[in-house]
């Protein structure tokens, strides 16, 4: 087991030296920051590419060093820190893989960066629905058997995008064998793993893509892994792809001036995983335990738990998501997302040694809890929001859409238009309409669902005055 942080260290031998900044950042090493103390403090570490510090677009010393370890850690051929977040991994992977007016197979429930990545590129999606489970009331992975219909229907097909987990904590049954299928036609597959960063830390999480085969996998350290945020990992375990080439494009779409306290975060998180023990896991799941029967002995309040252990979802009574998440953040407790029938709650990765005030967070749910009693319920009924053809396609292709005119219309008449912008609820980051669909009734039923139970949203938009944006007739 690898004990060595080599950023950090690093860091840590480079700030001991009290060196004097005439470089950049403008702070000089905070002294001109009027930030917080806090706040300041850190800026003594961010320092920039300096001797001692290595190169990140061209690492040979202690970046170099801990990417190889990362490498080590997750079993790879190559992996890479990244510092725009895994939107830039998913962007770097379909650059790579894909070139313009190709097919690509993609999972409906992708997040938006897959889209805008589709966008970038241009080339032509195959949209494949995924299954809708009715126990956690979400939609969850795409089925072999309708990878292989895909495949059968569009044997032009390049390349096999997938998510997994889904944003709630659920995985695929079947990943190996699509993987596989998809292998057995020389069709590499990248899996967006944002929320499974941690599955390596110990065998009672679900498996990595990874270990299934997949070709590329993005990682959210920051999402699991005690990373700042913005921190990503990207992995390459392939013999159908060139590592260069995503290597080119990562160079090309991140910042030629990275945050070293970030790659530093990236480090000591690959450090964290490698040295999750036994005990720890021993002592998670055990305060886990503790927390969820202490939890389900409030009234009204249901715990539905998921594949992976790190995430709960929190459900109270006939009341939605958001009236939940509104009642607990009046108690301070910020939970990670909301939707119409629950809460999802991320919990901490926590070692044997650390604790985490679970017994706090409980007396302040039941608080929250007592609260919404005041209120009127406000609850959809249990179906599914979906609708959804299994297999769809682009009603317009990117490139004829961006040399048409677009206009603002009431989306109560959007039927049958072409949407011209996109539409995410946010979070999860996954688009209900995207640019080149035809806004179909089970489109305009669902945000018509999102907007009466007061979902944000992300993308081209004025819901707030119930416009949308189309292409011109």
């Amino acid at each position: 087991m690898q004990e060595k942080r080599p950023l950090v260290e690093a860091l840590e031998k480079f700030h001991s030296n009290k060196p004097i900044s005439f470089h950049v950042p403008g702070h000089k090493n905070g002294l001109l920051s009027n930030l917080p103390s806090g706040m300041k403090k850190a800026m003594e570490y961010d320092f920039t590419e300096l001797h001692g510090l290595d190169d990140y677009h061209h690492p040979e010393e202690a970046i170099k060093e801990a990417e190889g370890l990362l490498a080590q850690v997750y079993g790879t051929q190559k992996s890479f820190f990244l510092v725009n977040g895994s939107t830039v991994g998913n962007l770097a992977m379909i650059y790579a893989t894909c070139h313009f007016g190709e097919q690509i197979l993609v999972q409906r429930n992708a997040h938006k960066s897959i889209f805008h990545a589709i966008e970038l590129v241009g080339v032509e999606p195959i949209f494949i629905s995924p299954e809708w489970d009715t126990r956690t009331k979400t939609a969850t992975f795409v089925s072999l058997a309708l990878i292989q219909e895909a495949l059968e229907k569009y044997p032009l097909v390049k390349v096999v995008v997938l998510t997994y987990p889904n944003y709630y904590g659920v995985v695929s049954s079947e990943l190996e064998e699509v993987i596989a299928l998809c292998h057995s036609k020389n069709i590499p597959v990248l899996v967006d793993e944002a929320h499974g960063a941690h599955f390596r830390a110990h065998k009672g999480f679900p498996k990595s893509a990874l270990a299934y085969g997949a070709d590329v996998v993005v990682q959210s350290a920051h999402k699991t892994l005690p990373a700042l945020t913005m921190g990503s990992f990207l992995h390459i375990q392939s013999t159908l792809i060139d590592v260069n080439k995503v290597n080119k494009y990562l160079r090309m779409l991140q910042s030629s001036s990275p945050s070293y306290l970030l790659l530093a975060s990236l480090d000591d998180a690959r450090s964290y995983v490698e040295r999750y023990s036994e005990m720890d896991y021993k002592q998670f799941t055990y305060k886990r335990k503790l927390f969820i029967e202490a939890l389900e002995m409030i009234g009204l309040l249901e715990v539905i738990q998921v594949d992976d252990p790190l995430k709960l979802l929190i459900r109270v009574g006939n009341y939605s998501g958001f009236q939940v998440q509104k009642a607990l953040e009046a108690q301070n407790i910020f939970v990670e997302l909301a939707d119409t029938y629950q809460v999802l709650l991320i919990l901490p990765l926590l070692k044997a040694e650390q604790e985490y005030g679970f017994a706090n967070v409980r007396k302040r749910l039941k608080s929250a809890v007592d609260e919404l009693r005041e209120l009127t319920p406000n609850s959809p009924e249990d179906i599914c929001p979906s609708g959804r053809n299994s297999l769809s396609t682009l009603e317009m292709s990117i490139d004829v859409l961006n040399g048409k005119q677009g206009e603002w219309i009431p989306y109560v008449r959007s039927i049958g238009r072409i949407a011209k912008g996109m539409i995410i609820p946010y979070p999860p980051g996954i688009p209900l309409i995207v640019v080149g669909e035809k806004i179909t009734i089970a489109i305009l039923t669902e945000l018509e669902e999102w907007i009466e139970k007061g979902a944000l949203f992300q993308g081209e938009h004025r819901l707030e005055e119930s416009l949308i944006y189309v292409v011109e007739e």
